[in-house]
């Protein structure tokens, strides 16, 4: 027997000892007997086992890291449409997640790398929208971390490109100012003890706030009401309702979407009724506040 077939015979023995080996670590289901596997060129073997695991409802943590190991078994074998939906399940389960460049094929980080470019500007304003829901419902330490994410997101390189514009340069301005304001909600200091008084006499009523349909009152008179413009290309009608309480100053105190556009949109509205003023209202030539909806219709272009 020549010495090249001896080492053939030599090499075949060795995988097939190691196929052995790792095959009994996967009757256990272990994670790590499907990285052996992967690691051993068994790509086979290493996706079965952890579809197998895929289906047992493993912790958080594990299925992050089979959703992985699937991708990386699917690009080896070829399988490139089934690859890209893993790819797809593992970048949704951890955003932040990408392949080791001293660990993985330049094939295998372009994949991943591809998925994220695509994905990432949606997740990164679905977790805006969660964090500011947290906001709105004064769960601010949710709230904080959910910022702080965004803004974490928005600095990675895959996304680089599309964080220099809108809507995303704008999430950046809005996501880190609610962050400082949760954060600082989150933990404030604890007030100092009151001073012994007598008790305190009934506090005013507060001001009133008029409506257009109460008798005598003079409608604000718009000075500045300029709404943003829709980030990107409209593809759909969008019908919004945006309600504001005008001070006695001209202008607006406080801004609520009772009627939405889109979660990224709503955002930037909001924001905008900050640079919003009018000539207030009066009731007998006297300022007086004053609630106000302003009705936002979205079309597409023709």
């Amino acid at each position: 027997m020549t010495a090249s077939r001896w080492s053939a015979r030599i090499g075949s023995l060795v995988a097939f000892l190691v196929l052995t080996t790792t095959g009994v670590q996967a009757q256990l289901g272990d994670l790590s007997a499907a990285r052996d596997l992967y690691t051993s060129a068994a790509y086979d073997e290493a996706l079965s086992l952890l579809d197998r695991l895929r289906a047992s409802d493993p912790p958080v943590d594990q299925s992050r890291a089979i959703e992985q190991y699937r991708a990386f078994c699917l690009l080896a074998l070829g399988r490139a449409a089934d690859a890209e939906q893993a790819i797809e399940a593992a970048v949704a389960a951890e955003p932040s997640y990408r392949p080791s460049d001293s660990e993985m094929s330049p094939r295998v980080l372009g994949a991943f790398t591809t998925v994220r470019r695509r994905m990432l500007p949606a997740i990164i304003q679905q977790r805006y929208a969660q964090a500011k829901a947290a906001f709105d419902r004064k769960d601010f330490a949710a709230a904080a971390n959910g910022f702080r994410q965004v803004l974490a997101a928005l600095d990675d390189g895959d996304v680089a490109s599309e964080a220099a514009r809108p809507p995303l340069s704008d999430l950046r301005v809005l996501a880190s100012g609610f962050e400082e304001l949760s954060a600082k909600a989150a933990a404030p200091p604890p007030p100092p003890p009151p001073p012994p008084v007598a008790a305190p006499a009934p506090a005013p009523a507060p001001p009133r706030v008029y409506a257009g349909n109460d008798p005598g009152v003079v409608a604000p008179v718009i000075v500045n009401q300029t709404v943003p413009r829709f980030p990107g290309v409209i593809t759909a009608s969008y019908t919004g309702r945006l309600e504001v309480i005008i001070s006695e100053a001209g202008m607006v105190e406080s801004a609520v979407m009772t009627g939405s556009v889109t979660p990224a949109y709503d955002a930037l509205a909001l924001a905008a009724t900050q640079r919003w003023r009018f000539k207030p209202a009066t009731v007998n030539g006297t300022p007086v506040k004053f609630r106000k909806v302003v009705v936002i219709a979205l079309k597409p272009q023709t």
